[in-house]
């Protein structure tokens, strides 16, 4: 698979009948749904799962999506979603970008970028992120000088 970047973090993903709207392809609003099924693991991965947000009374919530659907997807089709994070501000902010691939021809059926924002739990207010967040997400944070 030709990804944008390099070593994403990777989801597959098997496209539902469930999935598929009534043009016949993958409604939009799933492919938002994947995107928040990627970052979430991703951010498992890295020991921030909901436990620890809870505990530490903060998380990660999105402000804005940026969607570029470029093909279409269909019932039964295998894809595979990779995702980086790109920016960060070390305070507040964090952005992701997304790809989407059908492995069977190589097409990339989506990119996206999210920004999300610290907020605290228990006001939903923004907040800094604490050391934890720090730790955990800048082990992911892609280079600046790549793409």
């Amino acid at each position: 698979m030709k990804w944008d970047r390099p070593d994403p973090f990777t989801l597959d993903i098997s496209v539902q009948s469930d999935d598929i709207d009534g043009l016949g392809h993958a409604n939009n609003a799933v492919y938002v749904s994947w995107l928040e099924r990627c970052a979430w693991r991703h951010s498992q991965r890295l020991g921030l799962d909901l436990t620890e947000y809870r505990r530490l009374d903060r998380a990660m919530a999105v402000v804005r999506h940026e969607i570029d659907y470029l093909a279409s997807a269909y019932e039964d089709e295998q894809l595979v979603m990779g995702t980086w994070i790109v920016e960060w501000d070390r305070k507040l902010k964090m952005d992701r970008c997304f790809q989407l691939i059908r492995p069977a021809d190589g097409m990339t059926l989506l990119r996206a970028r999210t920004t999300f924002v610290c907020i605290e739990l228990s006001s939903g207010r923004p907040r800094r992120m604490p050391a934890e967040f720090l730790d955990g997400y800048g082990q992911a944070v892609l280079e600046p000088a790549v793409v």
